[in-house]
């Protein structure tokens, strides 16, 4: 018997590599600037606390995948980030304790509607309609920890038509990411099934119709994205 007023939402799940069982996803936090050359790049300091902002889950889009180019902007941009899949909620976790809430990890791609951003933050507006749109967040099929164990170092980097645009390591963090879970518990209650965003090297820029990218984590994975 259906209970509810309005159809339900169907529940945001995500595929995890080699299993055929999905990863429930329950809300999708990002760090922002959390790479000292990126965070220079956006003219800013490179050691301020980590500040966080969310997407919707139903933004994620298991890849590889075709998406439209989306509305509202003329200056779509790039950001390969690491993702981490937390298993095992808690509020106020210790940095030494935060790698045992991670269930595993991922490749996902902030895409940000840079001019709404800029136009946002020019009035000191929330700049939520910049990075929480439909389709704003692709990501690779998950891995387990128990499979990987806990990347702190490795490439990250981004390629356009086969041009890279994106590269670093995972040990350039500014905030690791025991640090990152450590201090998102401490504004919010983490849970089992949220994922977190822990930031993107230098070199973002534009995204345009008929692009094909390609991200990758060393040791974690890769995604591919192709954007009509």
């Amino acid at each position: 018997m259906n209970d509810t007023v309005i159809p339900a939402p169907t529940p945001t799940t995500l595929p995890v590599a080699g299993d055929s069982a999905r990863f429930p996803v329950r809300r999708v936090f990002c760090v922002g600037r959390n790479y000292a050359a990126h965070a220079r790049e956006m003219g800013a300091d490179t050691r301020e606390p980590p500040f966080f902002f969310t997407k919707p889950a139903d933004a994620l889009v298991p890849t590889p995948a075709s998406i439209a180019y989306p509305r509202a902007t003329q200056d779509l941009h790039h950001e390969i980030e690491l993702v981490v899949a937390i298993g095992k909620g808690g509020a106020d976790i210790a940095t030494e304790d935060a790698l045992s809430h991670v269930w595993g990890y991922g490749v996902g791609l902030d895409l940000t509607r840079r001019d709404l951003q800029a136009g946002f933050k020019a009035k000191a507006h929330p700049w939520d309609m910049a990075k929480a749109f439909d389709q704003s967040a692709p990501i690779s099929p998950l891995v387990p920890a128990a499979k990987i164990g806990h990347p702190d170092k490795g490439v990250i980097a981004l390629s356009i038509n086969g041009v890279e645009k994106q590269r670093g390591d995972l040990a350039d963090l500014i905030w690791s990411i025991p640090e990152t879970i450590a201090a998102l518990s401490r504004f919010v209650a983490l849970a089992p099934g949220d994922l977190i965003f822990t930031g993107t090297p230098e070199g973002v820029g534009p995204v345009r119709h008929g692009d094909k990218l390609l991200g990758k984590v060393e040791g974690v994975g890769e995604l591919q994205l192709d954007v009509r």
